[in-house]
Parts: C-alpha cells; structure tokens; sequence
C-alpha cells in the first residue's frame, strides 16, 4: 500500500480548465445569488460587470453576513494556494447550502509577467474570466495609474508655469506609476532637454499597486470620501518646509473623475458560480495588501458568509487587514482560515524547492514552527483560527498526520483541503468546520495597538509581536522622520510595514521562525490620504525587478489566437 494519500491529481492546466467551464451569465449569478437585478449591474460583456453605485447605496439597511478571513504561513516557492483556498472555501459553503461570495484583489501585470503569476485561484478552484481578470479587467489598474500620473505631472507643471507654491525641487516625494515590473524606472531623472522641458530634478517610478491612490480608493467608503482623501495626498515639501497636497494642486477633482467607474465593484464568479467581487490590488509587502471596503461591504449586506483574502503571509497581509482595513472601517473578522502545505513547511524546515517530494517529517517538524507564529499572531487580535492544508498529491500519509499531530499540540483545529484537485467537494469539510467554528465562538477581535500609541511604538510592537524580532533601528534621520511625523498630528495614524513576505525577519532567506533578530528601517513615508505611515523596512522595492526567466517568455497568442503559456 502507498505511503502517499490517495489524491485526484489534475493534469490540465489552469487555463485549460477555466476555457472549459461554462459560466452563467453575470446577470443571471446576480440576481439568483445576491438578489441584484440586472438593473443594479453595469454589464462589461456577458461575464463580468460592475455594481452601479445606485445599488451599493441602497444596501444601507441590509444585516451583514459572517466575514472570514483566509490567510496563510509565509510564502514559499513551493506554492501555499491563499486565494485557491478562498475560493474553494466559499465553493464549498455554497455545497452545503449556505449563501457565500468571495471578496478578492485584483491581479496585478508585474507579477502574472514576472514570477509569482495570476491571481485568480487554479485548478477547479478559480474565479472566470481568468484571462481578462489576469489581464486588463475591467481596466480599474490604468485609471489608477492615470489618477496618480496626473497628479505628477501637474506637480511639474505647477512648478514649470511659476512654482506659486514654492515647492522645493529636491522634496518632491510623489512618485509615477506603471502596473509593470521595471527595475530601469525606479530611479529617473525627469525635465532635461532644455528650458521648454520643464526644471530636471530626480524621481522615479512605483509598481502601480504600491500609489497611495491604490490604498485611497481602496479605504474609501465612497466617492466622497474618496475625492477628500485624494485631496489629502501629501506630493512635497515647500522651500520652508511646509507640506504640499492635491488639495494645494486643485488636483484631487480631476483625480477623482478618472477613478469615478474604478471605484465601482467588479462581479465575476467562480467555476461553480459563486458570486465574486474581485477589486482593488495593493501589495501586501509594500501596501496593505486588502481587497476594496466598498466591495467587501456590499458583499456583507448581500451573502451570509464573506470569504475574502488578503496578501502574502499573516504577518503582513492579515496584519494589516486588522490593523489598518479594520481600524478605519469598523469590520470585525469572525474567523480566520490559515492556509499551509506540507511542502511550504518542509521549505521552512530547511528542504530545497527540488527535493521537496520525498517524504521528509523531521524537516516537517521544523518547518512547523512557522505555522505556529502564524497561530499565536492571529490569536493576538483574539479572532478564532482555523488551519486548512491545501493538499498535493505528493504530500505521505505520516506527513499528514504529523501535521494534525502538531496543530492538536498547539490547540487549533486544522482541515484537510483538495478544492484545487476536485472543487468545492474537496472543501466542504473546511465549510462546515468554519460554520461550526463561527457560531460556536465568538469573535473578541482586538487592534494590536492603540491609535494614540506613538508610531516609532507602533512600527517597534509590529515588530516584536508580529515578527518575533527583538527591536527595530533607524538612523538618526529616520528617527527625525518619525518626530515629525508625531508633531505634525499624524502620530495617531496606523503604520504599514513594507518588508520582504519571504520572512518575519527582512532576511528574504531566513525561513521558519527567525527571533532574537532586529528590523532595520530604511524609510518612513506618510500616505495621509490612504490614512496611514508606511514604514519602509530592509531591502524591500516598491518598484520589483523581473526574474531571470519572466513568466512573460512563455506567454503568446497560438494559431487560433488565443492566449497561452499563461497559466
């Protein structure tokens, strides 16, 4: 008898699974599962459209359904599958009977041409269109990026037409944008050519989901609210040191007529029609890594359970979903999924991505210790855990049973999952064990830290409680940063720590449970509209470079002219 578990094994890729799915009309997943008529969406072709800002308002009234978020260990090159298991989960709530949508980001271009892919799901758990949700969408990335390149050039054209601001070339902090990964564009020198060209003066180039136009639109609770924040974006410093905003610019109406449609939710659906409202993209490494409030709000209102994700490991994804997302939101978690693999766990035990097959328990052993930070972070914030084993083929019967060994240890209930192999069938017991755990307890979710904490204090329990380091340093001039900063009123804003999602520590190679080790922090920016400081720590890029080998060198169009070598 094999050691191995007996497992569907898929031997279709990604795309050829979704091109053979027939997905209802979006209109029809509209109205049958969230009780939206046709007239309340903007349709963008047959599958996919937007909720009209007319049906959002009317949710006002409505209860909220349960919200679960699904989370995971730190990421490997051995696959985790967060957002494969945020669509299986919800699957397999709507299998039992249970009303559920999905609440996701939108996949940016630099990774899906870069290394790390798409990011709608795989196998038999993915949210459709892939192509077009991996793609262009519905375009909500290039208004972003319009929004934020017109706020720059209107800085340089204020200080071509007179510079009635007096604003300080060389303390322009605002940053362009492109959805690609560029490493070339991370530090340019703009205006040279002559006198018709404008001042030359240093800047540089963003991935688009690291603006603080992505987090603006993303916090905002609704056009409004989006055009003041806008309007709060710090772009520089005058002469004398004061701050300059779009506001100061008359920028942020201009900015918020190109965001009016990408402020609106995308509905898609599942491969088993379950509504999904895919919106909003920041990093979790260098932004707050959440999808939209205005989706996961309307979601709340519509379904009974809300399964939504948020980026990369607990440390920081789930971090900032509750830190940040929840503090200036008013949401409440009622349970959290924690997504782990015996193979990313083995990699946290020391094993090479190439020898990861073979059966290895003591490297698994080892490697636990990063899932059991997981666990004792998430209990800080006091929200029910529940530990759900995204399944490969190769995974050994006393690989996993080792793994429930060790989850029983540590007290948390953990799931076996095979929603990427099967469906929603391979992620019903995970559905029904997060619907037993969120009645049987409640929520007592919790900040990590108090507003009127002072954010060198903030950034330092992040680091201690979160990270398992032993403090944080800074030079003098960061330590400055961070004064002015509490002087100037803004000492009572969250931070947003951008590191490597590689591990706790800003080593991206120091696997497992890193503690005793220290955060040095390079940066300190404020994003006063988003609402929050981002905290810029280690090596971390906001612009990423491409690999050796960019996925983009196997996709092309074959012969009938269809996208391949995607996924």
């Amino acid at each position: 008898m094999s050691d191995h578990i007996a497992q569907h094994v898929n031997p279709k890729s990604d795309i050829e699974i979704a091109r053979e799915a027939s997905p209802s009309p979006i209109v029809e997943v509209a109205r049958a599962k969230l009780g939206l008529d046709s007239d309340c969406l903007i349709p963008y072709g047959n599958d996919k459209a937007k909720v009209s800002s007319e049906a959002i308002d009317s949710l006002g009234n409505h209860s909220n359904g349960k919200l679960i978020l699904v989370t995971a260990i730190t990421p490997t090159p051995a696959g985790e599958g967060k957002t494969t298991t945020t669509i299986g989960l919800a699957d397999g709530l709507q299998r039992i009977g249970k009303q559920s949508a999905i609440c996701l980001r939108e996949p940016s271009l630099g990774p899906c041409f870069g290394m790390k892919g798409g990011a709608a799901g795989g196998g038999y758990a993915q949210v459709v269109p892939m192509e077009d949700i991996n793609l262009h969408f519905t375009g909500d990335f290039h208004a972003i990026g319009a929004s934020n390149n017109l706020l720059a050039a209107m800085i340089d054209n204020h200080i071509y037409w007179g510079n009635q601001l007096g604003i300080d070339t060389r303390r322009v902090t605002w940053r362009r944008v492109v959805d690609m990964n560029d490493r070339g564009l991370r530090g340019i020198t703009t205006g040279i050519g002559g006198v018709a060209n404008g001042f030359p003066r240093e800047d540089g180039f963003d991935i688009t989901v690291a603006s603080e136009v992505m987090a603006v639109l993303c916090l905002a609770n609704d056009l409004t609210d989006l055009e003041r924040r806008l309007g709060r974006i710090i772009v520089g410093e005058t002469t004398s040191r004061t701050s300059v905003s779009a506001t100061d610019l008359k920028a942020y109406g201009a900015m918020t007529a190109l965001l009016k449609d990408a402020f609106l939710p995308n509905l898609v659906q599942s491969l088993e029609g379950t509504p999904a409202l895919v919106h909003g993209g920041p990093f979790a490494n260098i932004a707050h890594g959440c999808n939209s409030v205005v989706a996961t709000r309307a979601a709340l209102k519509l379904s009974d359970y809300v399964v939504t994700e948020a980026g990369f490991g607990a440390d920081l994804g789930a971090e900032k979903f509750f830190n940040i997302k929840c503090r200036q939101t008013n949401l409440t978690p009622d349970c959290a999924v924690l997504v782990a693999t015996v193979r990313a766990l083995k990699m946290h035990g020391g094993v090479e991505r190439d020898t990861l097959e073979p059966e290895n328990i003591s490297a698994l052993e080892k490697g636990c210790a990063n899932l059991a930070r997981h666990v004792e972070n998430l209990r800080k914030f006091g929200v029910p855990t529940i530990v759900a084993i995204n399944r490969f083929s190769t995974d050994t019967r006393a690989e996993v049973e080792s793994l429930h060994q060790f989850c029983a240890e540590i007290d948390v209930d953990v799931i076996d999952c095979d929603h990427w192999a099967v469906g929603s069938a391979g992620a019903v017991d995970l559905a029904e064990a997060v619907v037993a755990l969120t009645n049987s307890k409640l929520s007592k979710f919790e900040f990590l830290y108090p507003d009127n904490m002072a954010l060198w204090d903030k950034a330092r329990t992040i680091a201690q409680q979160i990270y398992g380091a032993r403090g944080i340093i800074a030079d003098q001039r960061i330590r400055e940063r961070f004064s002015e900063l509490q002087e100037s009123g803004h000492g009572n804003l969250p931070v947003c720590i951008a590191k490597t999602q590689y591990s706790f520590s800003t080593d991206p190679n120091l696997k497992g449970a890193p503690s005793n080790h220290v955060v040095p922090i390079r940066e300190v920016r404020l994003a006063a509209g988003a609402g929050f400081v981002i905290v810029v720590c280690g090596d971390i890029m906001t612009m990423p470079g491409l690999p050796r080998h960019p996925a983009a060198e196997q996709i092309f169009l074959d012969e009938h002219g269809k996208i391949a070598g995607l996924f």
